[in-house]
This record gives structure tokens, C-alpha cells and sequence, in this order.
């Protein structure tokens, strides 16, 4: 679980209790309730961080500042110096998430504190009123975050919404044992355009996932093993599911906090089930920001949550061991065979990215075929086609977003012929 969170520093939290989580399963071990909801409340801070960092850094200065924007503008800067009072917000928000990370796992980045049966140490009284004025000033700032969209920048952008690289495609995502949402457990719901979906224990996945190798790409493509193949094409896509998200908010029946659930209903009159729209990661995102929040106040005000019993002992064994959570990106996967020592002998990851990586290369297709018409395109076309790849918050390696912060994309304008009539680019060769 240690050597897994250096996979990412985006993300360490997601790889290192997916890690623990199948440490647990090859040691054959129930690990304690209050470690469960100590590496739960932990992860939730966690996604709060993440949350904002995408939502205010990386993809909201497109809607913020308009994806008509130039990059020297488009980006948190521009909104520091267009919104101060909201940049001020952001800014301490992300600090109270990362905090409250720091103060029950003593670690914010590359943590430790998740280990084979358990966690690493209890939470004291003092660290938990401490953690919980922070979480409820984290539910404010949730709360005036989707108000906000809501009022001004997703009607700004509905039609955008509604057209931009809208693909039809299945989703896969956790969900608890009454149908609710879930980052920590449950079992997995792979849903299929028309809204049906059949749920399996991720201990089974290889049932259901398969992969597919494509010549011009190291990144592969997980899809549907049930449809029997995978379609590449953005008009009858075959096999592919996307994941993230709006993933997660197709999949679960409700949410199991009362301030996500209102939003949730909103947005399912608004769009219905599933909803297919590319941008709408996007509000789904925001959504779960809401529930994250909701949730670390929930787990703090929980008694067991200063429990002393965080771990048990594991003994070395041969066995395997499949964990699997919610990542904010997507479902993440990990999955382990060792020997008679205990010593991994074989290793299998599915990361969200990756199983991403059909919708996305879709996505874009299809929206360069709707923006570049009779010969027409510019700078701008390119930007609202990044738009469509941030939507998935892919992390190839956390280097999707180049510094400073521009994507590097490089798009070819072609002829029916395939000949090159033109080449742009946001970045210097």
C-alpha cells in the first residue's frame, strides 16, 4: 500500500486504500470498524481536494473564463484576478480538505497510514472536533460551489452541454448493498446505455472487463467483455463504459446523504438516467463534492470513529486478493496473487483512466466531426475539443495538464483525402 501511492500524486489516496484494501483479502483478515471509517473519513477529505482542484483549476477556467479565453488568462490566475472573493475561497477550502487528511492520517500526500488490517493510528476527541468545524466550513463552501454553477455558468453553457461530443455509451461505478453511492465500497454496477445493469462482486470483475490493444496507443481499452468486442466508433460505439463521475450518479439508485440526494433528483429531472452528455461530468462532480462533505460530518459525529481498535494482525499466506474503490476519476481496481510468504507474485491494476480511454478518444472524434464544418474551424475549435477531454479528468501519470497550464494538443485539419491542410497547436515545438 506504501509503494502504490507513488503511482500517483494526484491521486495516492485511491491506489493506496485500493492497495490496502486487497492487502486485507490476501491475508484473509476483517479489518477493524472504526479502521474502515478512519481510512473512509480520511479518503473523504481527500476527494474534497480533488474536487476543487479540478472543478476551480482545471477545467472551471473554461467556463469561468470562457473557452473563447487565452491561455495567459484561462486558468486559475484569471480567475484570482476576475473573482478575488471566490479565488480566496478556493484557496482555503482546498487547505481545510488537505487538513483535515493531515490530522487523521498524519500524512496529506504519498500516505502510510492504511496497512494490511487496518490503520495506522486512532483518532483522539481533540482531532476530531478540530477535523469537524473544518468539514462543516467544507459543506458551506460544497454547497455555494454547485449554487453557484447552477445559477451562473451551467445555463451559460446548456447547449454546449447538450451537443458537444455526446456519445452513448454504458457506465460502471459502485454501489452499496440498498443501491446508494459509494468511494469506499459495495459492489460494482456495470449499467448499459438503455439503463440496464447487472451488479457483481469486484472479486469477479475479469467477467465482466476485458481489454483491447490497439496498434497506435500504449494506453489499452477495457470494455464490456459480454458484448463480445469493442466498436470504436462514436456514432455505434460497441462494449465501451465509461467511468468517473457521472458514472457514479448513473449507477446508484440514490445518494445516501439528504443535500446530494436533492441534487441528485434535480439534475435526474433535468437530464434523466442515464445522462449521456459528456460535460455533464462536470455537475456530477460537483454533486459528489456535496456528498464527500456531508459525509465527513457524518463519519466525525459517528462515535466509533475514536475507537482505540484500528488493526489486527496478518499472517503471511498464498492467496489473492482483488480491492477495489472509487477513485475520482473512476473505478480503480487492484488485484493480487502472492506466495506461501506473503510476497506478491503476481499483479493486475484496472485504473479509471485507462478504462476511460475508449469514451475519451470517442469524445473527441466526435466533437471535432460537429465543430470543424465546410472548412471552417479555429483556436477555438481546439479549445472547446480540450474541453471535452478535461470533462474525464484523465491522469496519464497526473501529465494531461502541461505546465503551465496548458494541454498539449496538437490537431491536424484534414481533406477528404487525408491530406494536411493545416496544423494547430497551444504549445511551442
Amino acid at each position: 500500500p506504501m509503494i502504490m501511492t507513488r503511482i500517483c500524486g494526484v491521486c495516492p489516496w485511491a491506489h493506496h486504500l485500493a492497495s490496502a484494501k486487497a492487502a486485507d483479502e490476501v491475508f484473509g483478515v476483517e479489518i477493524p470498524e472504526t479502521a474502515k471509517k478512519l481510512r473512509e473519513l480520511a479518503y473523504m477529505g481527500d476527494k474534497i481536494r480533488d474536487f476543487i482542484l479540478h472543478f476551480y483549476l482545471l477545467s472551471g477556467p473554461d467556463f469561468v473564463m470562457g473557452p473563447e479565453t487565452e491561455y495567459k488568462e484561462r486558468n486559475i490566475f484569471g480567475i484570482v484576478k476576475a473573482y478575488p472573493e471566490i479565488a480566496r475561497k478556493v484557496i482555503r477550502s482546498h487547505h481545510l480538505a488537505h487538513r483535515i487528511v493531515e490530522i487523521v492520517a498524519g500524512k496529506r500526500i504519498h500516505p502510510v497510514a492504511a496497512v494490511p488490517g487496518g490503520f495506522t493510528k486512532p483518532l483522539t476527541d481533540e482531532e476530531r472536533r478540530e477535523a469537524i468545524g473544518m468539514a462543516k466550513e467544507l459543506l458551506d463552501f460544497a454547497s455555494f460551489t454547485i449554487k453557484y454553477a447552477k445559477e451562473n455558468i451551467f445555463p451559460k453553457y446548456i447547449d454546449l452541454v447538450k451537443d458537444l461530443a455526446v456519445i452513448r455509451t454504458g457506465f460502471l461505478g459502485l454501489v452499496r448493498d440498498d443501491g446508494s453511492n459509494s468511494f469506499y465500497e459495495g459492489k460494482l454496477r456495470m449499467m448499459q446505455p438503455n439503463g440496464e445493469y447487472e451488479d457483481f462482486q469486484p472479486q469477479n470483475y475479469l467477467d465482466y472487463i476485458a481489454e483491447h490493444v490497439e496498434p497506435w496507443t500504449y494506453l489499452k481499452f477495457p470494455y464490456y467483455r459480454k458484448a463480445g468486442r469493442i466498436v470504436l466508433d462514436p456514432e455505434n460505439p460497441i462494449g465501451v463504459y465509461r467511468v468517473n463521475t457521472l458514472a457514479r450518479i448513473n449507477v446508484c439508485d440514490k445518494m445516501s446523504t439528504p443535500l446530494a440526494q436533492e441534487e441528485l433528483e434535480e439534475f435526474r429531472r433535468e437530464f434523466g438516467r442515464p445522462a449521456q452528455q459528456t460535460l455533464l461530468f462536470h455537475w456530477a462532480r460537483l454533486i459528489e463534492m456535496v456528498y464527500a462533505a456531508e459525509r465527513t460530518i457524518e463519519l466525525l459525529e459517528d462515535p466509533e470513529i475514536t475507537g482505540e481498535d484500528v488493526r489486527v494482525p496478518v499472517e503471511p499466506r498464498a492467496a489473492r486478493g482483488v480491492g477495489c474503490i472509487e477513485a475520482t476519476r473512476g473505478t480503480l481496481i487492484h488485484d493480487y496473487e502472492t506466495d506461501e510468504n506473503g510476497m506478491v507474485s503476481d499483479v493486475n491494476l484496472i485504473v479509471a483512466t485507462c478504462q476511460n480511454n475508449a469514451a475519451i478518444n470517442l469524445a473527441v472524434k466526435k466533437a471535432a466531426q460537429t465543430l470543424i464544418k465546410n472548412g471552417k474551424y479555429d483556436q477555438g475549435v481546439l479549445n472547446k475539443i480540450e474541453m471535452v477531454i478535461r470533462a474525464y479528468d484523465p491522469c496519464l501519470s497526473c501529465a494531461t495538464h502541461y505546465l503551465p497550464g496548458k494541454l498539449a494538443v496538437k490537431m491536424y485539419i484534414l481533406d477528404q483525402d487525408g491530406k494536411v491542410l493545416d496544423v494547430l497547436t497551444n504549445y511551442q515545438e
